[in-house]
């Protein structure tokens, strides 16, 4: 029976596997997470994963060969503004 799919099948790593993978700490992939600057990952029944190859193309991503290099499609951070509340009995 042939499948539609070629080669290895993809191989996914959870954040403490990319991030050996990478050179980092867990703790800065989550941070690229929640800034919105890091890999494309999924989420699998609530847990975190990386494909590989989606490691390697954020890692090609960042490559230049020296300060003066323009980035072609700057990533920019999605901060969220903190909305300010109210006191209760304060108008």
């Amino acid at each position: 029976m042939a499948t539609a799919h070629s080669g290895p099948p993809q191989r996914f790593l959870r954040t403490p596997e990319a991030a050996r993978m990478l050179g980092l700490s867990g703790r800065t992939l989550e941070k690229h997470r929640c800034n919105g600057t890091g890999p494309y990952y999924s989420k699998l029944g609530g847990r975190v994963v990386y494909a590989a190859a989606d490691l390697l193309k954020w890692v090609k991503r960042g490559e230049r060969l020296s300060t003066a290099d323009k980035v072609d499609k700057p990533i920019k951070p999605t901060h969220h503004k903190k909305k300010k509340h109210r006191r209760k009995g304060k108008k």
